[in-house]
């Protein structure tokens, strides 16, 4: 069972929107919605996403990502459909009830960083645990472990004015996961930051993800940073969700030109596994003994780290989950894999992955 669930969440901006919403079922355009003064935020979005993954939403600008990010804590109020979070009904909570929930079950990162000016890092980051009552002492200690986590130890009594731009989202992203809350909804967390920094919070996301596997809701515009973190990944345009797949989905059997497009541009022997060119041990060959995976490469591994063991490579190689032979790859697999799709589907027909739907 899904951990989160969109239903039919649909949002117009406007002067009136539900009126909008009703001329817009009754067949009325996207243009002459426009006209109205109204425009389609998201358009009958439904999604499932699971506990423990990260899952990324992505597109180009004014695709929706945002507001979708934040109808999952109700900061913004959709004109139609429900969000469930547990089975709760996210719609239905009361002031208080909501209060509670963004306290005690979701984080938040913005994009903005939303950082108090008159309050020090360190209390910026131990912000959440306060409202939460955590006793003064404990919380300092917490917000000091993810302080030097995202690398700002000895900046812990500047003022936010006093950092830069990519200081000011490190903090952020220490609050949100200070919190310790089992959802962490992040809008864009990385785009402040220079390329060092992305990747070393990148790492460290997908070592927390590993170490205690919460619930990441990612918002990001980078095709490469989503298939690097993400678990599953739902692509926007227009408000709609024109695809929900697994990263080798969206690169090998992308739904829609706007997507392949995308795919195009991604460096695919970083992006993707090792494992997704995995084929079975030749029947012909022993297989390696239990335990024995010195010469076998984890399935994790991306391929642009395992490609020079397979350069002049006549046997085929190993491939292992752990301390488990899963099965072997070779160069023409990976030759295979890497090959980008001769054409994309168009957005009307099924192209792979899950579509409108988690």
């Amino acid at each position: 069972m899904a951990l989160i669930e969109i239903r039919g969440v649909t949002t117009i901006f406007g002067p009136a929107p539900p009126t909008a919403l009703r001329k817009l079922r009754s067949g009325l355009d996207k243009a002459a919605l426009l006209a109205s003064g109204h425009t389609l935020g998201l358009d009958d979005v439904d999604l499932d996403i699971r506990a423990g993954e990260i899952f990324v939403v992505m597109g180009p600008s004014g695709s929706g990502k945002s507001t979708l990010l934040r109808h999952i804590n109700r900061l913004i109020e959709p004109t139609a459909g429900r969000v469930f979070v547990d089975g709760t009904d996210v719609m239905a909570l009361g002031p208080r009830e909501l209060v509670a929930l963004r306290r005690r079950r979701m984080a938040m990162v913005f994009q903005g960083f939303g950082l108090l000016d008159h309050r020090s890092v360190v209390d910026n980051v131990a912000l959440g645990l306060e409202l939460r009552g955590v006793g003064q002492r404990e919380r300092r200690t917490r917000a000091m472990q993810w302080i030097e986590r995202v690398g700002l130890s000895g900046y812990e009594q500047h003022l936010p004015e006093q950092l830069s731009g990519g200081m000011r989202q490190r903090v952020g992203l220490a609050r949100a996961l200070a919190s310790e809350t089992d959802i962490v909804l992040m809008d864009e967390p990385f785009s402040a930051l220079d390329p060092p920094i992305r990747a070393q919070l990148q790492q460290e996301l997908l070592a927390l993800q590993a170490e205690q596997g919460r619930t990441v809701v990612f918002v990001t515009h980078d095709l490469d940073e989503a298939l690097r973190l993400g678990s599953r990944l739902a692509i926007l345009c227009d408000g709609a969700v024109v695809q929900v797949g697994t990263p080798w989905e969206v690169l090998t059997r992308p739904a829609d030109d706007p997507t392949a497009d995308f795919a195009r541009h991604v460096n695919r022997a970083r992006a993707l596994a090792i494992g997704s060119a995995l084929a079975p041990w030749p029947a012909d060959l022993p297989m390696p003994a239990p335990g024995n995976t010195t010469d076998a490469v984890d399935a994790d591994a991306s391929i642009e780290q395992v490609l020079h063991r397979l350069v002049g490579r006549t046997d085929p190689l190993a491939v292992r989950r752990g301390s488990v032979i899963v099965g072997q790859v070779s160069m023409s697999s990976v030759r295979a894999l890497l090959a980008p799709p001769d054409r994309a589907c168009s957005r009307s027909t099924s192209g792979g992955g899950e579509k409108r739907s988690g």
